[in-house]
């Protein structure tokens, strides 16, 4: 299939964005989310990297670039709706921009060992 098509059947906002969750392909590790435009999309399908838009700087970027913490694109999927990509990666170094392995590290909002959890 080519890219094209495989962009056909992804389903952008109207901000022409998509979710994109990022796994480590081996371990399942949920590393961080980010957004995808059009030609990040693109770039990633074509190069096998992790490229992602920023919302806040309005602009593409290739993780790694600047900080050295690569991600080898194993395996990209889209969800039923195709409203919602999973990006499994090799990821080199931390994923997340704060230097942490996981944007999820120590953030717990609630777990089942909690009293009271619904």
């Amino acid at each position: 299939m080519s890219t094209d098509e495989l962009l056909a059947q992804v389903r952008f906002g109207p901000d022409g964005l998509v979710a994109a969750v990022v796994q480590q392909h081996d371990t399942r590790e949920v590393l961080m989310v980010a957004w995808m435009d059009e030609g990040a999309l693109r770039e990633t399908l074509t190069s096998r990297r992790g490229t992602y838009w920023s919302r806040s700087r309005q602009e593409r970027w290739r993780k790694g670039d600047t900080s050295g913490h690569v991600q080898h694109v194993v395996r990209v999927s889209r969800d039923c709706d195709g409203d919602t990509l999973l990006v499994e990666v090799d990821q080199v170094g931390a994923a997340c921009h704060t230097g942490t392995r996981t944007c999820f590290d120590d953030r717990v909002l609630l777990a089942a060992s909690d009293e009271g959890a619904a």
